[in-house]
């Protein structure tokens, strides 16, 4: 079991007059898949914050699964990808253009999104749309792959020497 965090992206989820659906219904969705979700927080379309928030579940709580939701889209406040890429040391681009290509099933909007996915340290960090219905449907088109990830980020690689014996 691998540990993951929630950061919902949302101004007005974080001044609290909306409440955040899309955290909730991604850590559900996460605890269904056997993830331990062992942290969540709600931030504001901020670059520095969403940055702030990413560093802090990777660097100080050592989260195996880093995922956003909201923030991706191309209203000026949407700066998700942006702080997301400012802190990542690898980006991962296979993981959102089989979320778009596979959200394109659903709706042509899925083409504007602009989540990212990446690594910091031994973190893997993926942005989701805002909506629970589309964050839902992203992240089941690329959860199949993650544990894979999760192994090669997290686990020791195998000593190739020892196979030669």
């Amino acid at each position: 079991m691998y540990t993951a965090a929630v950061i919902t992206v949302s101004d007005r989820s974080f001044r609290g007059e909306r409440a955040d659906e899309s955290g909730p219904s991604v850590a559900q969705l996460l605890s269904g898949l056997g993830y331990d979700v062992v942290h969540r927080d709600v931030v504001p379309d901020e670059q520095d914050r969403i940055a702030s928030a990413i560093k802090k579940a990777a660097d100080q709580l050592d989260i195996a699964l880093i995922v956003t939701t909201g923030g991706t889209g191309i209203a000026p406040r949407d700066v998700t990808p942006e702080a997301t890429a400012s802190v990542c040391t690898r980006l991962i681009p296979g993981i959102p253009e089989t979320m778009r290509m596979r959200g394109l099933q659903y709706t042509e909007r899925a083409m504007l999104s602009r989540g990212i996915a990446g690594i910091r340290a031994h973190s893997l960090i993926i942005n989701l749309p805002g909506s629970p219905k589309a964050a839902k449907e992203n992240f089941s088109s690329v959860s199949g792959a993650l544990e894979h990830a999760l192994v090669m980020l997290r686990e020791k690689p195998m000593d190739c020497a020892s196979l030669e014996k």
